[in-house]
């Protein structure tokens, strides 16, 4: 065993726990981390897990920060390993000078040995062996009882868990006293044969209030609840599922008549991909607010009908929670691969609007604008998030909504507007390449009771005359225009006299942020554009315009947003630099931090 670090840090540290999947170890996790947060201090959670159901090893990271950074931290202080399938893993997580936990109560592994680190052996099994009936019962109350000892040696507030085991367990009041129970186990043996606490530890702070805990999936799927969507068609995918999950939870509380009980949504479990995106193009032309969740090979298999949808020029939101391609890749790792996908997707020339939400509060507020984009611009509209983003644990402020919101429907003709104006579906009346549409039934006689994806000249009509395709054809590349008008501007953070920037999108955001802290600190200052949509606003050029060197950070191997900015603006290729990360794991802020510190050396030696 090691000498303990004399150094102490107080709430800045990580904790990762190697489980196997299907133990139960979520609810010790969630325990851990939920007392973190109620205590005051900063806290993320990331799951590792496998693609499989049970047996798999599976690692829960959880990182308390008081400066309140959120990415994946590098440098792991403790590692719980209750996995023995996974020790010689584990063991090489725990930086110099941390600790591993493990259960004692077989004979240790030589593989758990490292002299620079401190080896806490506890005997769970056994004691929970000896305290508590049933095998089953015992191996989720053993990962209970991990929770405890952690609890001693980082000082955790006990009070606090009573609280939330109180809480858990309202509808169950009997296993409040046998999780209490084995949390003491592991406290009091901690307390009895360890230095508590340990020289990194949790102090209550005051940095939580106004903050929630949530992940992605399920504030966007409140978010589709809350801009009326009624209809969600949907084909499992991983990691996507939740999200439905989460819609449907909300709109049975919120879509339901109190009175009666009817239901005011439809979901629809789809024989496939292409199904469901059908369903949702057949429901929006209906006046439906209507969506589906997929990931990368659900786009791949819904691209005709997105070309259906754009050609159309009928409303679709796609919630795309990106994962590790191409094929069927790694479906519980993280990337960023559907960028390009997104915003080309289908065959022929198609450009789409892409929201890039960077955290679940925004992937509420995305989930909202995305259906009023996709029908005031009459067109699919994707909101790329990605596993780390849907299915993680992030800390966020407090959700709000304005009770006065409207949903923005667009151009859609009444009955009355039909009996007083002549209608022709694809003609640009405004001079912004938006036409009108109707509703089917809104008028007896007129207004459109069919749509083609075949060739249309602008009064709706088939044609095959090259001058009216391409009049048609060109709207359509204006109404690009239009949209960069109305989605998202780019986040600009300029507080810096620099010609050095870095440009990210999505959930690269927490670890550019802590990279240019720890860049800064050396005295390399950059400026900072997180771009949140596509197609580009004019700021996200100026932005570039303003700078020689500007590294773009992204999850891919590709250079994906790199590329868009290359096709889709006037910025000097020779500018861009890429940074780019690729391996599933959520992204640190060290790779960024290296390859800026090497890429400055560099240009300086020259």
């Amino acid at each position: 065993m090691a000498s303990q670090p004399t150094e102490k840090r107080v709430n800045n540290f990580t904790v990762k726990i190697a489980t196997a999947n299907g133990t139960g170890s979520a609810s010790a996790n969630g325990l851990i981390m939920k007392s973190l947060f109620r205590m005051g201090i900063p806290v993320s959670g990331k799951n590792y897990f496998p693609s499989n159901i049970q047996g798999m090893p599976t690692w829960y990271e959880i990182r308390a920060s008081r400066d309140g950074y959120i990415a994946r931290a590098e440098d792991v202080d403790m590692v719980i390993a209750m996995n023995a399938e996974t020790y010689v893993r584990d063991v090489q997580e725990v930086r110099s000078g941390g600790f591993l936990l493990y259960d004692s109560s077989w004979p240790r592994a030589n593989v758990l040995t490292r002299d620079d680190i401190t080896v806490l052996g506890v005997p769970l099994a056994q004691m929970c062996n000896e305290a508590f009936q049933g095998a089953r019962n015992r191996i989720l109350m053993k990962n209970i009882a991990y929770a405890g000892a952690l609890a001693a040696l980082i000082n955790l507030d006990m009070d606090i868990i009573r609280t939330l085991l109180g809480e858990t367990f309202r509808t169950k009041t009997h296993l409040i006293d046998s999780n209490m129970k084995a949390i003491e186990l592991g406290y009091n043996y901690a307390i009895e044969n360890f230095d508590c606490p340990l020289p990194f530890t949790a102090e209550k702070m005051d940095a939580t209030a106004g903050q929630l805990m949530i992940d992605g999936n399920t504030a966007a799927g409140l978010g589709a609840v809350y801009a009326g969507a009624t209809v969600a068609p949907w084909y499992p995918i991983t990691p996507s599922t939740s999200l439905m999950d989460a819609f449907k939870s909300f709109a049975e509380r919120l879509r339901k008549d109190p009175e009666t009980g009817e239901r005011k949504f439809t979901m629809i479990q789809a024989e496939d991909e292409l199904a469901a995106i059908g369903m949702v193009i057949g429901a929006n032309w209906n006046g439906a607010r209507a969506f589906t969740a997929t990931s990368g090979p659900g786009i791949s298999l819904m691209s005709e009908f997105i070309g259906l949808g754009y050609f159309t020029e009928t409303p679709a939101v796609l919630f795309d929670v990106q994962r590790v391609s191409p094929s069927t890749g790694m479906p519980t790792r993280t990337q960023q691969c559907d960028i390009m996908a997104a915003a080309y997707a289908s065959h022929g020339d198609t450009k789409h609007v892409v929201l890039f939400p960077a955290n679940p509060e925004e992937s509420f507020y995305f989930a909202v604008k995305a259906f009023d984009l996709a029908e005031r611009l009459q067109t699919p509209v994707f909101v790329l998030l990605d596993l780390d983003i849907g299915m993680n644990d992030w800390m966020c402020p407090m959700l709000e909504w304005d009770d006065s919101y409207t949903p923005d429907r667009g151009k859609v003709m009444s009955a009355e507007d039909l009996e007083t104006t002549e209608f022709y579906r694809y003609l640009d009346v405004d001079g912004d390449a938006i036409p009108y549409r109707t509703l089917p039934g809104t008028h007896p006689e007129k207004g459109a009771f069919f749509t083609r994806g075949s060739g249309h000249n602008k009064y709706g009509q088939y044609t095959e005359i090259s001058e009216e395709y391409v009049e048609v054809l060109d709207r359509l590349r204006r109404k690009t225009d239009t949209a960069a008008t109305l989605v998202p501007k780019a986040a600009i953070d300029e507080p810096f006299d620099t010609d050095m920037a870095i440009i990210s999108v999505g959930s690269c955001d927490g670890a550019v942020r802590e990279a240019r802290d720890h860049l800064s600190a050396q005295g390399i200052h950059l400026n900072y554009m997180r771009v949140k949509a596509f197609p580009f606003g004019q700021e996200v050029d100026d932005f570039m315009d303003r700078y020689e060197r500007i590294f773009v950070v992204e999850q891919n191997r590709d250079a994906q947003l790199k590329s868009l900015l290359i096709l889709e603006t006037r910025v000097e290729k020779a500018k861009l630099e890429s940074i780019l990360h690729y391996d599933g794991m959520p992204m640190s802020a060290k790779p960024i931090t290296v390859a800026i510190e090497k890429a400055v050396a560099k240009g300086e030696a020259a």
